[in-house]
């Protein structure tokens, strides 16, 4: 009982501060003002300004993070809405998300060993561009660390969603399978829930894209890790 006031402020709390960040983004869309960026932001300040630990905030913060499963089973509906496309499409989306997957552990893998990082930080930051329970997985079986992939995990996500507008823009690239493809691979859960808020078809492609690299990730890891290392 001595928990549950914490804890129920806090996802109070923290529901009022993404609807506030969802508001702000309605009225002003900008790269910058997208409600995954505003909301965390503004948590860590509040953490900081009060002195609030990690493990405090997560009194609260668990059981919204316990909703992230169904949220994702909810990924499904379009899935099944766009079935027949999709179906006529599977070839270029895996042929996409393969490259992708590719590049997202290559770049992560050679530009950290270029910059002369240590090898807990590159078998950290290999797994950057999927999931975060796959990412911790994967850099703990290659010698990594769970809490460092997961960081890692969130800066590609939020890094996707800041600068693919430029990215897309740079490359003409307009259509909702490229534009799915690529921020299911590169961007995983945090880029496909931008592609779902802006055309439900291209949330469809990036689902079936973060999926896929997800097993495909979890297999070229390991292989590409010993050959670049």
């Amino acid at each position: 009982m001595s928990s549950l006031l914490p804890a129920s402020f806090i996802i109070i709390l923290t529901i009022l501060i993404y609807q506030g960040a969802l508001f702000i983004y309605r009225r002003f869309r900008r790269i910058y003002t997208a409600p995954i960026i505003l909301s965390t932001v503004t948590i860590i300040i509040l953490l900081l300004l009060f002195g609030l630990s990690y493990d405090t905030y997560m009194l609260g913060g668990k059981w919204i993070d316990y909703l992230l499963g169904p949220a994702v089973v909810a990924l499904a509906f379009p899935l099944y809405q766009y079935r027949d496309l999709l179906k006529r499409m599977l070839l270029p989306i895996l042929v996409g998300t393969s490259v992708g997957a590719f590049i997202g552990v290559t770049s992560g893998l050679l530009l950290s060993k270029w910059a002369g990082f240590s090898e807990l930080i590159i078998h950290s930051i290999v797994p950057k561009s999927v999931t975060t329970p796959v990412a911790m997985s994967i850099a703990e079986s290659s010698g990594g660390v769970m809490p460092l992939a997961a960081v890692f995990v969130m800066i590609a996500g939020i890094g996707g969603v800041l600068i693919h507008p430029v990215v897309m823009r740079f490359s003409r690239l307009t259509h909702p399978l490229g534009k799915g493809v690529g921020m299911g691979s590169a961007s995983h859960a945090i880029g496909t829930a931008t592609s779902m808020e802006r055309d439900p078809l291209e949330g469809s492609v990036s689902t079936i894209a973060m999926v896929l690299s997800a097993v495909l990730v979890s297999i070229l890891a390991p292989g590409l890790t010993i050959l670049f290392m």
